[in-house]
């Protein structure tokens, strides 16, 4: 009975209206709003996030085509997302060892890498097994090495011990693609494992050293367990998907409903029939892409706070100095005088400079976000066909209301010593 009144309550809820009184001190008339676009802008989020997520959530089974030197069978397999990769092994649970063959594509003047990380996700920590061609010898070579920081030089590339017991490693290159093979002790004696992978073609001295900040090199990690299969997007999956959300907002906010509530206030305006239709519209459109945004730059500094050691400087400053000069422009909402007032010319010009200062940061701050995390190329050329279109919708209604303001203005001119001005433009 208690369930069925709840949902009854849910359903009665849901179908109401939702209306957002905003209550300024000008214009005084006051007109209920849907709240139609932080609900356009939610449904967008969540539709390239769902669409993300099945992407990367797909099923992939390895290729049972696969053949290994010695005839070797392996009785797991997971198929890894990035770098044409995958990881088979035979995890023996008498003694917490495992085999494994890690394979990935490549040329034979790049290398490969897999790794396990016994303390934390990631690169830092990373016991990692490393697949290259000696260039003097010919030969295939692999290292055992462990990174303990992002800045890694040559002479730290070197055949070492690991954290845990490795009885036995070799590696081959054949038809495009490297295979690293192992025997090893799983560390901690736990069969959930964080595991690293990567490809590169950047060397030096002659040894591997270096890799592309591109999605595929920074996000290849994942938490397997050796037992029962199941990979867990807690480490790199979850960070991408954090990234993408961050960048989804960012995007919708700063960098379209902005620039939307500024065409809004500029053009609508001038249609005297929109009066104040067209000031409530503007602060909708401004409220929601700093509430949203301030969702967006919070999950910024957080996903900062989780990567030390890689610092997107540029993309970083802009992103607090527009969060900075956003907040200062909501308080011009608050400040802003009477039409009639003296200093109300001040304050328009307050008003623009931030606002127009704000609008070109966001754009320039969406492409750096763009750069970072690198998506399908359908993305960026979305987002550049919808700014593209704003642009050509201004051009359009600039042409026009000069015509309609030029005209106005000429039809308004003062008739026999009457002084009075249009108080629609103060």
């Amino acid at each position: 009975m208690l369930k069925t009144r709840v949902m009854a309550w849910l359903k009665l809820t849901i179908k109401r209206p939702i209306k957002i009184q905003l209550n300024f001190p000008k214009p005084s008339s006051s007109i209920p709003l849907q709240a139609s676009a932080m609900e356009l802008a939610i449904l967008f989020l969540v539709v390239f996030s769902s669409s993300s997520l099945l992407q990367h959530a797909t099923a992939q089974t390895c290729d049972a085509a696969i053949t290994f030197s010695n005839d070797k069978l392996y009785t797991a397999c997971n198929v890894l997302p990035y770098h044409s990769a995958s990881l088979h092994w035979n995890y023996f649970a008498s003694n917490g060892t495992v085999d494994i063959a890690y394979r990935a594509s490549g040329s034979s003047a790049s290398w490969v890498a897999w790794a396990i990380n016994p303390n934390s996700a990631g690169m830092i920590g990373a016991n990692a097994f490393l697949a290259f061609t000696n260039t003097t010898t010919g030969n295939v070579a692999v290292f055992a090495t462990r990174f303990t920081s992002y800045s890694v030089q040559a002479a730290d590339v070197r055949d070492e011990e690991l954290a845990f017991t490795v009885y036995d490693k070799r590696a081959e290159y054949s038809n495009g693609y490297y295979t690293i093979y192992a025997s090893l002790e799983l560390p901690g004696n736990t069969t959930r494992q964080n595991t690293v992978w990567q490809a590169s073609s950047d060397f030096s001295d002659g040894v591997p050293n270096g890799h592309p900040l591109s999605t595929a090199n920074r996000q290849s990690m994942s938490t397997l367990d050796f037992l029962s299969g199941q990979t867990a997007s807690g480490g790199g999956n979850s960070r991408l998907h954090r990234k993408n959300i961050h960048g989804v907002i960012n995007a919708i906010s700063w960098g379209i409903l902005l620039p939307t509530g500024a065409i809004i206030a500029r053009y609508v305006k001038v249609f005297q029939f929109a009066d104040p239709a067209w000031f409530y519209l503007h602060v909708a459109c401004q409220c929601s892409a700093y509430v949203v945004g301030l969702a967006g730059w919070i999950l910024g500094l957080k996903l900062g706070s989780q990567s030390k050691g890689i610092t997107y400087h540029k993309h970083r400053d802009i992103g607090i100095a527009l969060f900075c000069l956003a907040t200062v422009q909501v308080f011009a909402l608050f400040l802003r005088p009477d039409k009639n007032h003296k200093y109300r010319w001040y304050w328009n010009i307050y008003h623009y400079a931030v606002g127009y200062a704000v609008i070109i940061l966001s754009i320039v701050n969406v492409f750096e976000g763009f750069d970072i995390l690198d998506p399908a190329k359908k993305w960026k050329n979305a987002y550049i066909a919808v700014i593209a279109t704003l642009g050509g919708v201004a051009l359009v209604l600039e042409a026009f209301t000069w015509a309609v303001v030029t005209r106005r203005r000429s039809s308004e001119k003062p008739h026999n010593g009457d002084n009075t001005t249009n108080g629609f433009y103060a």
